[in-house]
């Protein structure tokens, strides 16, 4: 990895520690309540072992009539890449998903925990070396999560399901508090 790309990613990497040691006073998801964070995905498509990406949430909405829950807005992005062999022909295939899902967030006890599930569409692009028919195209989103809130600016998030990679886990920094 070159200097400037390790520049950069240190940068971005103090910048969201700051903001998230910073923001919010309350722990947990709540109305207001937006965050940001890498990810790691397994279980991708096709050869694909491991998926690079990130998340951002924004909680928009408390559903009284649905247990206290809240309804957040999630966006995802993640690249998967991976090479074969076809007839002694080699070529790969890289993935850029990006998926925009509705989550409703559960109302439990413990703030510290925060159990989601959301359904939404994604968009794959697509690019291969392979001469044969493949292209990009819109999929299902269905995910099922967990955020655990280590402090107030800082939770382990994961989720599993169908869209990018089947099992997802990272770390997400609060860009703002609940409202």
């Amino acid at each position: 990895m070159g200097h400037r790309i390790r520049t950069a990613l240190t940068s971005i990497g103090l910048v969201l520690v700051a903001t998230a040691t910073a923001a919010g006073q309350e722990r947990g998801f709540g109305r207001g309540y937006t965050d940001l964070g890498p990810i790691v995905g397994l279980g991708g498509i096709g050869s694909a072992g491991l998926a690079f990406g990130g998340r951002f949430e924004r909680a928009i909405k408390t559903l009284p009539n649905l247990g206290n829950g809240t309804l957040g807005i999630q966006i995802g992005l993640d690249y998967y890449n991976y090479d074969a062999t076809f007839a002694a022909v080699d070529y790969g295939f890289s993935y850029i998903p990006i998926g925009a899902t509705a989550n409703y967030h559960i109302k439990v006890k413990d703030t510290k925990w925060d159990p989601f599930f959301g359904l939404g569409l994604g968009y794959s692009i697509v690019s291969t070396s392979y001469a044969g028919s493949y292209s990009s195209g819109i999929y299902f989103v269905g995910r099922a999560g967990l955020r655990y809130f280590m402090s107030n600016g800082l939770a382990l998030y994961g989720d599993v399901g169908a869209g990018a990679a089947t099992i997802n886990a990272g770390l997400m920094f609060r860009m703002a508090g609940k409202k």
